[in-house]
């Protein structure tokens, strides 16, 4: 399998701003008298010696000079006066996460924006946007055991909790819980396709990553299916068919191995330089010489046979697949009576299927037919399996789908007809979008 490599996650911070609440001084405290002996202030003001250290008027245009060191000193005499109420707290708190926001000084934000959250002075809209704010400034600091504890109480405490799942499944994953990870990754894809949404290939990635960490196979295949759906590329589609049709119980490598990289050869640019040898070697095996030589021809044009160690027996089974599909062109027509009286029908289908590989899929799908319709088959699950790929070389989509949809039991012949139907729908996909 190839090896999958998470994008790397850039979640930006919730916006907080520069400015300071509203600072409301109290009559009483316009008098100067000593700080500790002063009655405590009233609710929501704030005395005017921290007043004068923390006014707006004052800090903007320090922030606006980037004067940091003057409003630091200014928080910090703002923070010696004793007995602070709540209010004062609040503050002095807004003011640091700003500071602290403004100078991407981490150590400063986050206790005070952990201070502000907890102050319930917050509207609710506000409390929601500063706690994901939290929860990311943790994800990004790499403690994910408290960005998921704060994206826990984003979900708890706000109207839209879909809004952090991601980022929640994300910190799941990078701190080590897969488990978890996997676990809500799975309804939430579910949801998506439900919704008519495409899930993201980060997602459909990380799904398949964490279904590998925990040993889980079903939801491997889950997520590879779905990222050779939604984001077919050769190491996707190569990896589905090993695992979704080859390494399944019950396969029957004999009857379908051959079309295991029938499938393969149709959905990926290049196959691998042993994969086009052994399917040309499978097509000989069968009788269907013509198949074989496109098969190495492909290889050729694609640069990964004829060369190094094996250039030599690359060369050979290409001169026998030549001269058997020239033979074939030049004496298949007189196999069509001796397989019309044949018992069964299994002359007919491969009499159909080689006519296929001539380019001849029209002429091709009706022989196959009469072979089905005469019984007698020893795998007929396959014999449907060759009349959908027929039909899908005629051009044949919604015949093709439909013979697919057919066909039933174990072997692989079911997998290798799902996959089928999902190839031919994706290049349909494709076709539509490039018009």
């Amino acid at each position: 399998m190839a090896q999958f490599r998470l994008a790397r996650l850039c979640l930006m911070l919730a916006a907080i701003g520069v400015s300071a609440p509203a600072l409301v001084t109290s009559v009483h405290a316009q008098q100067k008298t000593d700080a500790a002996a002063a009655p405590a202030p009233a609710k929501d003001t704030v005395r005017p010696e921290i007043f004068k250290l923390l006014d707006p008027a004052a800090i903007k245009p320090l922030m606006d000079a980037k004067n940091y060191t003057e409003i630091q000193s200014r928080i910090t005499q703002a923070e010696a006066f004793p007995n602070q109420t709540p209010y004062e707290q609040y503050v002095i708190n807004r003011m640091k996460l700003s500071l602290g926001s403004t100078t991407n000084n981490n150590a400063m934000a986050m206790p005070a924006l952990e201070a502000v959250i907890n102050s319930e002075r917050l509207s609710p809209a506000e409390r929601a946007d500063f706690i994901q704010a939290l929860a990311n400034m943790h994800y990004n600091a790499k403690d994910y055991p408290k960005a998921i504890e704060w994206f826990n109480r984003y979900e708890k405490d706000s109207p839209t909790p879909e809004k952090v799942r991601s980022s929640k499944i994300r910190a799941q994953y990078l701190g080590g819980d897969f488990a978890a990870a996997k676990s809500a990754l799975l309804p939430m894809i579910n949801e998506m396709e439900k919704a008519g949404q495409k899930p993201s290939e980060e997602d459909l990635r990380l799904l398949a990553s964490a279904a590998v960490k925990v040993k889980d196979d079903a939801a491997y295949l889950v997520g590879l299916e779905k990222l050779a759906r939604y984001y077919p590329n050769d190491d996707f589609w190569t990896d589905l068919l090993n695992r979704g049709v080859a390494r399944q119980k019950g396969f029957d490598a004999q009857t379908n191995m051959v079309n295991v990289y029938r499938l393969e050869f149709a959905a990926v640019k290049q196959m691998a330089p042993e994969e086009y040898v052994d399917l040309a070697e499978l097509a000989l095996r069968d009788g269907f010489p013509t198949e074989a030589k496109k098969v190495l021809d492909a290889g050729y044009a694609a640069g990964v046979l004829g060369k190094g160690a094996n250039a030599k027996t690359h060369a050979a089974l290409r001169d026998k697949a030549n001269k058997g599909a020239a033979d074939d062109a030049r004496n298949i027509a007189s196999g069509e009576a001796g397989a019309a009286k044949a018992k069964t029908g299994a002359g007919l289908v491969n009499l159909g299927w080689a006519y296929a590989t001539m380019d001849q899929a029209d002429k091709g799908i009706g022989f196959i037919q009469q072979g089905i319709a005469k019984g007698g088959l020893k795998n007929p699950e396959e014999a449907k399996l060759r009349l959908g790929m027929a039909q899908a070389r005629a051009g044949k989509k919604a015949e093709a789908i439909q013979t697919f949809e057919g066909v039933k039991g174990g072997a692989g012949a079911g997998d290798l007809a799902k996959y089928w139907i999902m190839l031919l729908n994706q290049q349909d996909g494709a076709a539509t979008a490039a018009k």
